[in-house]
C-alpha cells in the first residue's frame, strides 16, 4: 500500500468511523443504564466482573485496556454506590481485590436486557456482530504490538 492510495477525507477513515460509532454506541446505552444508575465505562466494568468477579484492579485495568489510575476513580463511585468492595490482598498488600457485593451482582439481572436493546439497534445480524467483533479485536491486537 502506498500514502497516494490511503484515504485523504475523514469519512473514508477507519479512525472517523470507529470515533463517531463509539460515540453513537455510547449514547445509546445511556438510557438503559440511567435506569440502572450506570455509566457506560461502569457497566463494561460489572460486566467483567460478572465473568469473574475477585479480580485484582491490575486484570481488570488490563481487561479494560485502561491505566489503573484511570479505573480507579471509576470503581470508587461503583463502591460508593454500593456495587462492588475494593480490599487488599492478603499475600501482597499492594494488590487491591475487586469483588461484587449483593447489589453489583443483582445488576446482572438486567444485563440481558440491556444486551438485546442493544443489538437490536444496531440492524446488524449476530452474525454480523460476531464478525464484527472479530474484526474489532484484530484491530486492537494490531495497535498492541506497535
Amino acid at each position: 500500500m502506498t500514502t497516494d492510495t490511503l484515504p485523504t477525507s475523514a469519512k473514508d477513515m477507519f479512525c472517523y468511523g470507529i470515533y463517531t460509532a463509539s460515540h453513537v454506541v455510547n449514547r445509546a446505552y445511556i438510557p438503559h443504564l440511567k435506569k440502572l444508575g450506570l455509566t457506560y465505562p461502569q457497566y463494561i466494568t460489572l460486566t467483567l466482573l460478572w465473568e469473574q468477579d475477585g479480580q485484582k484492579v491490575t486484570e481488570l485495568a488490563k481487561q479494560l485496556w485502561m491505566e489503573t489510575s484511570t479505573l480507579t476513580p471509576l470503581l470508587k463511585r461503583l463502591e460508593t454506590q454500593g456495587h462492588l468492595i475494593r480490599s487488599r490482598g492478603k499475600q501482597d498488600g499492594r494488590e487491591v481485590i475487586i469483588n461484587l457485593t449483593t447489589s453489583g451482582q443483582e445488576l446482572k439481572k438486567s444485563a440481558p436486557k440491556v444486551t438485546a436493546c442493544m443489538v437490536k439497534g444496531t440492524a446488524l445480524t449476530l452474525y454480523e456482530l460476531e464478525k464484527l467483533q472479530a474484526l474489532l479485536g484484530k484491530l486492537r491486537n494490531g495497535f498492541e504490538e506497535i
